[in-house]
């Protein structure tokens, strides 16, 4: 059930101290990943203060868990409990490296759910709402706790598993569900197929479309065409990783501002190129620690993700961490172009706002030295040149970028269910 907030920064640290010991306590020596690193830097359940732990613990890398997997198969080291205990799997999406497994035991998977029902609380979800899951379940840990969670606040969840996009589109309006999980990506192709196949969306009985998986929801342009192609439904954005679980809400009070659940995870925003802390305003990496995944945890992880810290207090009242813009791209992600640092998110936010895209697909490619970037675009309608005169201007106004356009027959990119695959390094 979702838990009532701390009061004050102060408590919320008190809180986040107490985990932090507790998990601390937990990890060593059982966890053989950790007892090495934690040991070296005389990190344990004594700890003094977050600022002391923030000040000698060592960050965690993804190179040093998939290390870690490829030495100790399959499951890695990092397991604090003997395997006997664990009993859900799930992996990476694999989408900047080979897949990681990673194990949880019960009280790991619950304490998952849990963050989920904040997330659903925030969103407004409830008891007696009908959410519908447009997603097919896999090893990928997708939805998996989202509908689990559904089900624990008694809403009634609704598997879409193993439908085509035009049945769960029939299955939304046959079970009058008022809230949709999946993709903005997905959302928008659902939308695609209702016009394909007569679906009037602006009758349907969606209010709140809860989307995850890729940065769109917090990008202003994607969110707007959503809720434009599902007339009557909000867009709420949330993020999370396998490797941490749930991590973000939408600020009730903002669009485009994602909230960290910090009695559940211990964040720092960090410089990625000096591992300082970077101040409220400026952009960095956001770096997690899990405060109650103790049977697979991730102490000071370095997660790729490219933030910037809005400043406090939060116009909606709330304490935790906020971030301005959502999830801005990933470390790994961003590419240099002519001296341009690019993200997919800005891409996405110009082809999106300039209308009348269906999809799209970014190449990168390396010409000598320099690395030059072209975007190919569906139009939403036949030959519009107009659509590829309006973009060209809208980079180089945006960018100081010459990105080539090239319009391709519609139909003719792939359509996608999970996290979009845009980008093309050739």
């Amino acid at each position: 059930m979702p838990r009532t907030p701390a009061s004050s920064r102060e408590e919320l640290e008190r809180i986040q101290l107490a985990k932090l010991r507790k998990l601390l306590g937990v990890v060593r020596p059982a966890n053989a990943f950790y007892e090495t690193k934690l040991g070296q830097a005389g990190i344990d359940d004594s700890v003094a203060s977050l600022a002391a732990f923030r000040a000698n613990c060592p960050f965690t890398t993804k190179p040093e868990l998939a290390d870690d997997h490829a030495a100790y198969p399959p499951y890695s080291s990092n397991l604090t409990f003997p395997l006997e205990r664990y009993t859900r799997v799930h992996q990476t999406s694999g989408t900047s490296g080979k897949p990681l497994r990673w194990l949880d035991t019960p009280e790991s998977w619950q304490w998952m759910i849990d963050n989920w029902c904040d997330i659903f609380s925030a969103a407004g979800v409830a008891a007696n709402d009908r959410v519908f899951f447009a997603f097919s379940f896999g090893p990928f840990i997708g939805f998996w706790l989202a509908f689990e969670a559904g089900e624990a606040l008694g809403a009634l969840s609704i598997p879409g598993g193993g439908l085509s996009s035009a049945a769960r589109l029939r299955a939304i309006f046959t079970h009058d569900a008022n809230v949709l999980c999946c993709t903005p990506t997905y959302a928008l192709r659902l939308a695609e197929v209702a016009k394909e196949e007569g679906i009037d969306l602006a009758k349907s009985p969606v209010r709140t479309i809860v989307v995850a998986g890729e940065p769109g929801g917090s990008i202003p342009a994607t969110r707007k065409r959503v809720e434009e192609a599902w007339p009557g439904a909000t867009v709420f954005d949330h993020h999370g990783m396998t490797e941490v679980g749930p991590v973000t809400y939408q600020c009730p009070a903002q669009a485009g501002v994602l909230h960290v659940l910090e009695e559940a995870y211990l964040p720092e925003i960090i410089d990625p190129k000096t591992a300082e802390p970077v101040a409220a305003g400026e952009t960095g990496e956001l770096v997690l620690t899990t405060l109650g995944r103790h049977g697979s945890p991730l102490i000071r992880y370095r997660t790729g993700d490219i933030v910037t810290a809005a400043e406090l207090p939060c116009p909606c009242g709330r304490l935790d961490l906020a971030l301005r813009g959502g999830i801005l791209g990933r470390s790994d992600d961003m590419v240099v172009v002519r001296g341009v640092n690019v993200y997919p998110s800005a891409v996405e936010e110009i082809l999106r706002s300039a209308g009348g895209v269906a999809e799209y697909r970014v190449t990168i490619s390396r010409d000598d030295a320099l690395i030059e970037m072209s975007v190919e675009v569906e139009p939403e309608i036949g030959d519009d040149s107009a659509l590829a005169k309006r973009l060209v201007k809208s980079f180089q106004e945006t960018l100081a970028l010459r990105v080539p356009v090239k319009l391709v027959e519609p139909g003719s990119l792939p359509r996608f269910e999970l996290k979009a695959k845009r980008w093309i390094a050739n």
